[in-house]
């Protein structure tokens, strides 16, 4: 057999193995390629295609606020004839906008279920087929349009007068309310949780809340830090340019946290004052100054049950939240705001039973109390406000 034709030979059959292995990877390419192409279309098709989204959220917000009111209250704390005049009033007083992508109803369901719910933007994006960035957009501009309706939103207090029937009212005349201070759990940085750390070793906020005898809120003072002393925020209140303003002859009912003082009616130190302390037999008053404490504990629960209702209907102020502390202070405005709302539109108020029950602008100026402390002229009126309280009590 002649060498150069078996080399020859040989060599061809390289060629040919070499060719073939060629085809063979070049099909394989391919066939890798259409299939990364195929996955990566169907994947933009699934996570950017918004008009096969829309059924879903269509569906979504549906069973929210069409299908029966306890499933809306359940969901966003008001019935759907409440949600849905708020969405009326945030799109033609508070201007919160809707566009071709995402509705008014949307916008402001969003809002809700994370007050509500203390829920997290990328639970609340899968919940309601959005993207993160979509729910923090539009929950910020519900909430701007929710504190613009402040004048709005927010209760006008009225002094108790000669006629009021109320048991726990009608013995303290000119009073407009109650008020006292509560504690929210916030998120600071490192360097500022001494500031906001109170006595209980929390890091909170300090918030002032003035509510009427309907349990409506009259003012909300938040920002304070949890360390500071509730009658240092209170006198920050009262020497505001747009702080709470209260009358000459009128007050509000105090606890001994404060100082009985003009325009504010604490209760005796050093006499028993809250309400499981009295009763029948030998728990009944002893003295003007136990009947005196016992009403006054009796009207002052108010504010404490509009505390209580609050936190109990927005969990967002139950535990520590994610927002920065700034926006943090409007989300409590903002619930503050929607909890006179609800107040004033349900007739029954749906989260009142889990709190347990203790027992027009003037024309003329007006002269404003601008000091918080003791006079021996208050001390007085307060004495003889408790004789007559005592000897009414007396006749009976």
């Amino acid at each position: 057999m002649d060498v150069s034709s078996s080399e020859d030979e040989v060599l061809l059959c390289l060629q040919e193995i070499i060719f073939e292995c060629v085809i063979f990877f070049t099909i394989c390419f391919e066939y890798i390629s259409e299939e990364k192409t195929r996955e990566s279309s169907q994947y933009e098709r699934i996570r950017y295609n918004r008009v096969s989204r829309v059924p879903d959220q269509v569906r979504k917000l549906s069973r929210i606020i069409d299908i029966n009111d306890i499933s809306c209250i359940n969901n966003l704390r008001m019935s759907r004839d409440a949600f849905g005049r708020l969405c009326h009033i945030l799109e033609n007083t508070g201007d919160l906008h809707c566009n071709r992508n995402i509705s008014i109803s949307e916008q402001v369901a969003m809002f809700l279920h994370i007050l509500a719910h203390h829920t997290k933007n990328r639970i609340v994006g899968h919940e309601y087929e959005r993207s993160g960035r979509t729910v923090s957009k539009y929950f910020n501009n519900v909430l701007n349009a929710v504190i613009k309706l402040h004048p709005l939103f927010l209760g006008r207090p009225e002094p108790v007068d000669e006629h009021c029937t109320n048991e726990r009212w009608k013995l303290f005349k000119g009073c407009l309310g109650a008020l006292d201070g509560t504690y929210i759990k916030v998120r600071v940085s490192v360097t500022d949780k001494g500031r906001y750390r109170n006595r209980k070793g929390d890091i909170t906020v300090n918030i002032l809340g003035v509510c009427d005898s309907n349990m409506k809120f009259i003012y909300i003072l938040s920002g304070w830090e949890g360390s500071a002393a509730d009658s240092r925020v209170l006198r920050d209140a009262i020497t505001k340019e747009n702080g709470l303003r209260i009358p000459k002859g009128s007050y509000y009912l105090v606890d001994n946290g404060y100082t009985n003082g003009e325009g504010f009616l604490s209760p005796y130190r050093s006499v028993r004052y809250h309400l499981d302390e009295w009763g029948e037999g030998k728990s009944r008053p002893r003295n003007k100054e136990e009947f005196f404490n016992m009403k006054h504990s009796r009207a002052r629960n108010v504010i404490e049950r509009s505390f209580g209702l609050l936190k109990s209907r927005w969990g967002i102020l139950r535990t520590s939240s994610h927002y920065p502390i700034k926006t943090h202070n409007r989300i409590i405005m903002a619930c503050a705001l929607l909890h006179n709302y609800i107040r004033t539109e349900m007739p029954i108020d749906p989260i009142e039973h889990e709190v347990p029950d203790l027992e027009q602008e003037p024309i003329d100026p007006i002269d404003y109390i601008g000091v918080v402390e003791s006079t021996p002229q208050w001390s007085g009126w307060r004495d003889n406000l408790a004789t007559s309280m005592y000897n009414q009590w007396r006749r009976r």
